[in-house]
């Protein structure tokens, strides 16, 4: 009985010992790269990024140019008769209509009394400029008055001949000054010049104000932009979301990954862009309005890449 014991015992013993030296050589062969287990997979990368839905509005292609404001009509009044100015009924600034006295001149001399003769406005409007002065001497050479007809102001510009093939009667004008930050006035062509001048090589243009509120004042500078085409209910996005690489035109969409849930990525779109005018662009094909577009973070991405939204952006106007 103590034989058998004794024998299990060791076979037991030599079952151990055999167990821990496979063991033993399993983490030798490990060490020095032996056995063949396959590497361990590195993290997926996922990129953070912003995103802007792409929205439907309107676009408007245009050229830029600076000029004065400056009456639409004026004209000078002159006396009938030569004289001194003894008195003035308007001041600069002052709206006379037709017929209105502006000022009376005095023809007489020493010796020699005559009735004053008045000097009326030939048109209606505003007077801005009075070269006489009380108890000056005139001739009939010599302006009283210069009156701006009507509220109506003009811009004239002269436009590379580069430019003629855009510019037409009637076009809509966005009008802004200094003098009124913020705020954009709109005007039209009015006049284009049937010529081009052969020595600057550019056309005058005539652009006529609205000043109903007698805001613009003559002398004024003004930037105008000449909308030469204008596009409503288009998709558009900033135009730094598209990538241009290898002839194509393309944007990154943020979808989400149908294999594993709660998971986004980023999905490749061909694109057509149109209009791009202001860090603004226009897309004729390849988007939807809603989709979510990779506006920031773009360039490190492939199609497929995991992606971390961060934040989403106000969609343009």
């Amino acid at each position: 009985m103590k034989k058998r014991v004794f024998r299990r015992i060791i076979v037991f013993a030599l079952f151990l010992i055999s167990i821990s030296g496979f063991t033993g050589c399993e983490r030798i062969q490990e060490a020095y790269g032996m056995i063949n287990r396959p590497p361990p997979q590195p993290p997926i990368p996922v990129y953070a990024v912003n995103v802007m839905t792409a929205g439907q509005g309107s676009i408007s292609d245009y050229i830029s140019f600076a000029g004065d404001v400056m009456a639409a009509s004026s004209v000078d009044v002159f006396s009938d008769i030569a004289g001194r100015v003894n008195r003035l009924s308007v001041s600069v600034g002052s709206r006379v209509n037709r017929g209105d006295l502006i000022a009376t001149v005095d023809p007489s001399r020493p010796g020699m009394e005559f009735i004053p003769s008045a000097v009326r406005a030939t048109i209606s409007g505003t007077v801005v400029s009075l070269p006489a002065q009380l108890g000056m001497t005139v001739s009939q050479a010599v302006p009283i008055a210069r009156i701006a007809g009507g509220s109506a102001l003009e811009i004239r510009l002269n436009i590379a001949e580069r430019f003629i093939s855009r510019v037409g009667m009637g076009q809509t004008c966005e009008i802004t000054l200094d003098a009124w930050p913020g705020e954009i006035f709109y005007g039209r062509i009015s006049e284009v010049s049937p010529v081009v001048d052969p020595a600057s090589r550019t056309m005058e243009i005539r652009i006529t104000i609205g000043n109903h509120d007698f805001r613009l004042k003559a002398g004024m500078f003004a930037k105008v932009r000449i909308i030469t085409e204008q596009k409503n209910n288009i998709v558009k996005l900033p135009s730094s979301a598209m990538i241009q690489r290898f002839g194509e035109d393309y944007v990154y969409v943020a979808v989400d990954d149908p294999e594993n849930e709660g998971i986004m990525t980023a999905q490749k779109r061909i694109i057509v862009p149109g209009i791009q005018i202001d860090g603004m662009m226009e897309v004729v094909q390849g988007l939807m309005p809603g989709d979510d577009v990779i506006v920031r973070g773009q360039s490190l991405l492939n199609d497929g890449s995991r992606i971390n939204i961060v934040e989403r952006l106000a969609p343009l106007n």
